[in-house]
């Protein structure tokens, strides 16, 4: 493994080279976090106050959605599932992991995005997105649903708080 493969596989953050930097997390904060506090600021200060408070309010969910994701590493969700998809009830006999791959990563990062939603509040938008996403492959939702279930499921409600 070379040096830059290992830098990649520690999740390092692109500003501080840290390990553990998670942009799904981090970003989904700063999302709702900016509006948030945008939108109760302005409601105080006017158009100026919204703006300093979407900032402020970004920086701020920012860093509550990177803690959250935290819980969450992709490399060790992506080897965990490597290692364990074959025993799984709806894969079918000799699949290989890249097969169900994308719908793994797609059910933990939507976890962590969605973290404030259960499974069946989200299972629609899920649906829905999973048209849209590029690396669904040739799996439909059908088949892609037992998979990006068990890895939402994988990362407990109680971890996301």
């Amino acid at each position: 493994m070379n040096e830059d493969t290992k830098r990649n596989d520690a999740n390092r953050d692109p500003l501080s080279g840290a390990p553990g930097a998670h942009p799904v997390g981090t970003g989904a904060g700063a999302a709702v976090g900016g509006a948030a506090v945008g939108a109760a600021v302005g409601t105080v200060a006017g158009p100026v106050g919204t703006a300093v408070g979407a900032a402020v309010g970004a920086i701020a969910g920012g860093l509550v959605g990177k803690g959250v994701a935290e819980g969450l590493d992709p490399t060790v969700e992506d080897a965990y599932w490597r290692e364990n998809y074959s025993t799984r009830p709806y894969v079918a006999p000799e699949s290989s992991y890249e097969r169900y791959q994308p719908a793994y990563r797609y059910g933990w990062e939507s976890r962590a995005r969605l973290n404030d939603r259960s499974w069946d509040a989200a299972e629609a938008d899920l649906r829905r997105d999973w048209a849209n996403n590029p690396a669904a492959t040739d799996l439909e939702w059908d088949s892609a649903r037992p998979a990006v279930r068990d890895a939402w499921d994988r990362f407990p409600e109680s971890d996301r708080r």
